[in-house]
């Protein structure tokens, strides 16, 4: 049972990922239990690991024992956590040719600010494997060495706005997806299709979408638009602020950029997006549209 409240959430329907589906399914010995988790999701380079990282330091604040899991190949999903680039489980496990048992928990689990640790699972190299396999050896390795047994909120960061089997993966764990766009055609458009995503991993899976978080946006006004016509929610909204930009060079988190009072506005931002999340969120089950419904939708003639 997840440990998240659903309100009125549909029953998760057992059986396949979908007619003639290829997609990875997830061991059930590998299941994460007792901790909160969720799955950032959003058109590639539309901030989902500042998103990611910034909420990960909200929970911390809030005095949760966080997880992040970056899913992306590039590993720089917890930069600005720890400051640096850590090796990815890909890589560590390579260096022991695979023999997972020699590794320690220190080998691949990296602690950040606040104490959030940290762990990117990376990817096979381009066009030769799957990335859902790696996430699932990443959560086994984890559960091996017994790292989520004192954690209260797992947040996996999932690379760009790739929707196939494989990095749809990391919705076979969650309890809910948190999309992140902009208030434009392109990542809204994006969004449609992570919905329809979230929507076939729901019919076997406890996955429920959270909401949206507007994200480098002055305005939200195209976003509420297809909010409205499609049933979701905007959970938060994180205007283009030039500390974010800092803070990525910086390689820190926007908690650590002093107290001017821009910076300040948008900490409580996070944080009251951490405690919402935490609290429990309603399942939603927005429909989606076709592709050039959202086309006559957004935007002026």
């Amino acid at each position: 049972m997840s440990p998240l409240d659903v309100k009125g959430s549909p029953p998760v329907l057992k059986g396949e990922d979908g007619e003639g589906s290829t997609q990875v399914k997830m061991d059930q010995s590998i299941k994460i239990d007792g901790a909160k988790v969720f799955a950032v999701y959003g058109k590639g380079g539309i901030g989902k690991s500042t998103t990611s990282s910034n909420l990960s330091a909200a929970f911390s604040k809030l005095g949760k024992r966080v997880l992040q899991i970056g899913c992306d190949p590039k590993h720089d999903s917890t930069f600005t956590l720890t400051g640096r680039l850590v090796p990815t489980v890909i890589d560590t496990l390579k260096d022991v040719d695979f023999h997972a048992e020699e590794l320690r928990p220190e080998d691949f689990v990296y602690e950040g600010f606040n104490g959030v640790k940290c762990v990117e699972a990376g990817g096979p190299p381009a066009g030769t494997g799957c990335g859902g396999y790696v996430v699932g050896q990443t959560v086994k390795l984890l559960k091996q060495h017994h790292m989520l047994e004192d954690t209260d909120v797992v947040i996996f960061d999932v690379l760009g706005d790739v929707v196939c089997g494989g990095f749809a993966a990391p919705l076979q764990h969650a309890d809910r997806a948190l999309i992140v766009t902009a208030n434009d055609f392109d990542s809204i458009y994006a969004m449609n299709r992570i919905i329809a995503a979230v929507h076939a991993k729901s019919k076997n899976y406890n996955v429920r979408l959270a909401g949206c978080v507007a994200n480098r946006s002055k305005d939200t006004n195209e976003v509420d638009r297809y909010c409205k016509e499609v049933g979701f929610s905007r959970v938060a909204h994180l205007p283009d602020l030039d500390a974010i930009r800092r803070s990525r060079l910086k390689k820190k988190t926007l908690f650590e950029m002093g107290d001017d009072e821009d910076v300040v506005a948008v900490q409580k931002e996070y944080i009251r997006l951490a405690d919402l999340l935490w609290n429990g969120t309603e399942g939603l089950a927005p429909k989606t549209m076709e592709d050039r419904d959202i086309f006559e939708l957004l935007g002026f003639d």
